[in-house]
């Protein structure tokens, strides 16, 4: 097949929806032509190969950070991107796909349209419903009534969790069926070199360590707070990433009097990453909704027990008992009680790493590309009855 992924955003940019949708490409390029029309900034080149991946990225002349969106830029992707995207006719292709129905619906449904192709488009939880945000398009009117158009013109949409699949029904009143398609992860490395030196822990710390981009969603604050409750004297927080919520996080910190013992390497490379987990005895996060949470599942695949909310998409795999805790959203009394569980019996910390590990194993991304190979064979194999008007060969 020959396949154009759209997404606005793509790594370096942005966070964990533009990693699984690399992830994806990269393992379907293994078979198959694959494009990426994403958005540009920085130093960032026009035009790349990544792992057998085509990446085209069109300027969005607004954007200034990698890690960090802004709606200028993202309403300069659309006229940017159908402008080159448009212009893509050879040897052309036989599916988009369109990550995200904000901000890059519109996009993927006027290039199906203009290259008369189908659209399997990819709901990924934050772009229908972000509670920590007043410019979530359920809050609005306009914004809602565009999703749900979209929603609707698609040829098949997916989502990533069952709590992504509810939302297209309940906030946005579209009556269709919804492919629920796990994320992936990529699997991590079989031997990881880490040493706690690297972050500045002590080796005999109980380290907590959270990944993610530092913004209101993520409510990384609390885990300040939580570490200050804990009463855990060698209880220390590794935060990986970085986003305008930083400094408010060196503040509480030092307000509570537990900075030497909240670490912020800021953004690092997946090899850093895998070893900030290598290291650490939990994994933890007050995020206040997940469209899925891959950083739940490559914890667990390094088998750390998950401490987090149960507002989200992680719900369908974490379970309280069996992965960690599941705790009520914003109950931080419940969560310290969760940290300090953890804490007190290393033989609970390895059980539940261990039942990690296994549970896992269903959310590697070669499972998830194969099913999304099924999707896009059967849209492709539609459209194509539909021209000829013969019924299609998949049903």
């Amino acid at each position: 097949m020959r396949i154009l992924f759209c997404n606005y955003e793509y790594p370096p940019l942005g966070g964990g929806g533009g990693v699984v949708m690399a992830a994806l490409a990269h393992q379907l390029a293994r078979r198959h032509e694959v494009t990426v029309l994403t958005s540009r900034a920085g130093d960032l080149a026009a035009e790349s190969n990544d792992q057998g991946v085509h990446v085209i990225r069109v300027p969005v002349l607004f954007r200034r950070q990698l890690a960090v969106a802004n709606f200028p830029s993202m309403l300069a992707y659309l006229p940017s991107g159908f402008i080159r995207g448009s212009s893509l006719r050879h040897p052309g292709f036989d599916v988009i796909n369109t990550h995200f129905v904000v901000p890059t619906g519109p996009l993927g449904h006027a290039l199906a349209r203009w290259h008369r192709l189908p659209n399997v488009l990819s709901v990924h939880g934050g772009d229908l419903f972000d509670p920590s945000k007043r410019s979530s398009p359920h809050l609005h009117a306009p914004l809602r009534a565009a999703v749900r158009w979209m929603l609707a013109a698609a040829d098949e949409v997916v989502g990533q969790s069952r709590d992504t699949v509810r939302h297209v029904n309940e906030l946005y009143g579209v009556k269709r069926d919804v492919g629920l398609i796990p994320l992936g992860i990529e699997r991590p490395p079989a031997h990881v070199v880490a040493s706690r030196a690297t972050f500045g822990l002590p080796h005999d710390a109980f380290v907590m360590v959270t990944i993610g981009r530092l913004v209101a969603r993520k409510a990384t604050t609390q885990l300040v707070d939580v570490l200050a409750a804990s009463a855990i004297p060698n209880a220390h927080l590794l935060i990986i990433g970085d986003g305008p919520d930083a400094d408010a996080i060196r503040r509480r910190a030092a307000e509570l009097g537990v900075a030497a013992r909240v670490h912020l390497p800021g953004q690092v490379t997946d090899a850093d990453k895998y070893a900030a987990l290598a290291i650490a005895d939990a994994f933890v996060s007050t995020s206040q909704h997940e469209g899925f949470g891959l950083v739940f599942l490559e914890a667990m695949a390094c088998g750390l027990p998950v401490i987090c909310y149960d507002r989200g998409g992680q719900t369908d795999f974490l379970a309280s008992g069996e992965t960690g805790f599941v705790v009520r959203l914003n109950d931080t009394i419940a969560f310290g009680h969760a940290v300090r569980a953890i804490h007190a019996d290393i033989y609970l910390r390895r059980r539940l790493g261990q039942r990690n590990r296994q549970l896992v194993e269903n959310y590697f991304i070669d499972s998830c590309a194969a099913r999304y190979e099924k999707v896009f064979a059967a849209v492709i194999d539609r459209r194509l009855a539909a021209e000829r008007g013969v019924a299609p060969t998949s049903q």
